[in-house]
């Protein structure tokens, strides 16, 4: 994906029709009533998985074409309907401005694909951007994450958005409390070769975390491995 280039935008909403999805006419952004146009599920230019593509047919033919016979089945479709739309930002990632419409109050959120969190605005996050270049280090003392702008990082932190599993959160910390416990040892024993023995499993270990982390975040971010400070 390009992350230089000016966003799309997208709408989410369920009309009963196969795809849920609409773009404007023209590019950028647009009113409500301005989404007309469907985007085929299949479109190449989302890349969907075929699991994501059929909750969202399935969601937006489940819509009563009568409209709903009471209020819990229209909040469920709407609870249902987030969810799918929050995954869906989470893949599109930053190249795509997605809004939600809440059939339930009658309004379009904007769907955050760092947070998944649901905006009236655009800019609710003010200046604080998620990081879209991530960077794996081992440096002393150091949290293994680097990005522009906020430096260090740790790899639960909710500010950065990355919603990683809690198993690649534990090993990022576990691989650097192991190079800072490396480090120290050298520093008190001057071991020069146990120390390389230490600093290439290290490495692979860092090689095989970006890895991990690059699949977990999808194609939305860059990650790059750095090697060890």
């Amino acid at each position: 994906m390009d992350l230089t280039r000016e966003p799309r935008y997208l709408m989410v909403r369920a009309r009963g029709e196969v795809s849920p999805l609409y773009v404007a006419e023209e590019e950028g952004p647009a009113a409500v009533s301005g989404f007309t146009r469907a985007l085929a599920l299949g479109d190449p230019v989302l890349g969907l998985p075929e699991q994501l593509a059929h909750e969202l047919a399935s969601w937006a033919q489940a819509r009563p074409t009568a409209g709903f016979d009471s209020h819990s089945q229209l909040r469920g479709q709407t609870r249902q309907g987030v969810e799918i739309a929050q995954r869906l930002a989470k893949h599109l990632g930053p190249g795509w401005v997605l809004r939600y419409w809440d059939e339930s109050h009658q309004t379009a959120k904007f769907v955050c694909w760092g947070c998944s969190r649901l905006h009236w605005a655009l800019e609710e996050h003010g200046n604080t951007l998620h990081p879209l270049h991530i960077t794996v280090q081992g440096e002393y003392r150091w949290y293994p994450l680097r990005a522009e702008g906020f430096g260090d990082f740790a790899p639960d932190d909710p500010a950065a958005g990355l919603d990683l599993s809690d198993e690649l959160v534990a090993d990022l910390y576990a691989w650097s409390a192991d190079f800072d416990a490396g480090m120290d040892l050298y520093l008190r024993d001057r071991d020069e070769a146990r120390d390389d023995a230490r600093r290439v499993e290290l490495e692979l270990r860092g090689q095989r975390l970006t890895a991990r982390l690059a699949d977990e975040i999808g194609s939305g971010r860059t990650v790059t491995y750095n090697g060890l400070g």
